[in-house]
């Protein structure tokens, strides 16, 4: 089958098209025709060597994260899934490769595909749906009258949890060019905050939890509009000593992590603000409830822009512009 893989660790390194053999179908595991791959963040940073220590692969590998397509095979195990299902996933780590024709994936981290979505739309989703809803719903217990913060709502999880957020009953707010408030607005969200003219930090006050997808400055930023007992989640670092555990990395990475988020963490705990670090895991029967809130019409995918799959690599080059509103998604076929 045609692939792009990753030959070395190499920043901005370029996805060569590779011949690669069809993945080897274990007995959990369902055969998927790929139709559609989401392009992610993530894919040039694994691709960049930054999660070697976490998520280490061994050279050549395929990239990729989110995909939808056709169930072809299934495994002697299998028992939710059959041969001619529309399904879509995001593939646990050690096992991601969706910039190809097949990929082999346990079923535990597969579901339906929403009926009323096109194979590019439910490829836009997995990734970000499931980050949006581990840290809303799984970590923070976002309830009906609370304050939420997303940082850079038009982003491709930015779009999703802006939504899921209204969808829970918060109160939503975000950052964003001001070109880009109309769609935001559109998608649930209640205040938008031109970052290219006011400081968030200083306009915002009182809020129960923050979804912080951006840098350090950033991060301690957010410390200062969230109320004690409030809740700091990042998806972009410093990962802390409960991500290390949850991992199962040995004595020095955690050791490393711990020296990493020590000065997060302790302003945090000084301003009386839990901080967590939230590594999104592949999780089906996650994906599953999202495809309700889909097929009910509560969550509509935003996507920027779909490349033919031939063109992997200038789709890659456009999501590390930061310009895409919404997911960017590979057409395979």
């Amino acid at each position: 089958m045609k692939a792009f893989v990753v030959d070395k660790y190499q920043k901005k390194g370029a996805l060569r098209l590779a011949e690669m053999p069809e993945p080897e179908l274990r007995d959990n595991d369902v055969l998927v025709e790929i139709h559609a791959a989401g392009v992610n963040l993530v894919d040039s940073k694994l691709r960049d060597g930054e999660f070697k220590l976490i998520v280490p692969y061994r050279t050549p590998f395929i990239l990729g994260h989110d995909v939808a397509g056709i169930v072809v095979r299934a495994g002697s195990k299998v028992r939710k899934f059959k041969p001619g299902d529309e399904v879509y996933a995001r593939p646990r780590d050690g096992r991601i490769g969706t910039f190809a024709e097949f990929i082999a994936i346990d079923e535990a981290d597969v579901a339906l595909k929403p009926k009323n979505l096109s194979m590019e739309e439910a490829a836009s989703i997995p990734l970000v749906g499931l980050t949006a809803w581990q840290v809303l719903v799984e970590t923070a217990g976002l309830k009906k009258g609370q304050k939420v913060f997303i940082q850079a709502g038009s982003g491709g999880v930015g779009t999703f949890a802006i939504q899921l957020a209204k969808h829970l009953g918060a109160t939503v707010a975000t950052t964003a060019s001001a070109a880009n408030t109309g769609l935001l607005n559109a998608l649930g969200a209640d205040i938008v905050v031109d970052y290219k003219k006011d400081d968030f930090e200083k306009v915002l006050k009182g809020y129960d939890v923050v979804l912080n997808s951006q840098d350090a400055k950033t991060l301690e930023k957010s410390l200062n509009l969230l109320k004690p007992g409030g809740k700091l989640i990042s998806i972009s670092g410093p990962p802390d000593p409960a991500f290390a555990s949850k991992q199962g990395l040995n004595m020095v990475l955690k050791l490393i992590m711990r020296l990493l988020s020590r000065g997060i963490r302790g302003k945090a705990r000084r301003a009386g603000v839990d901080y967590s670090f939230l590594f999104m895991w592949a999780q089906g029967d996650q994906l599953g409830k999202i495809t309700s809130l889909i097929e009910s019409g509560v969550i509509r995918p935003v996507m920027d822009r779909t490349f033919p799959f031939e063109k992997t690599n200038e789709a890659l080059a456009y999501v590390e512009t930061g310009r895409a509103k919404g997911k960017v998604v590979i057409k395979v076929r």
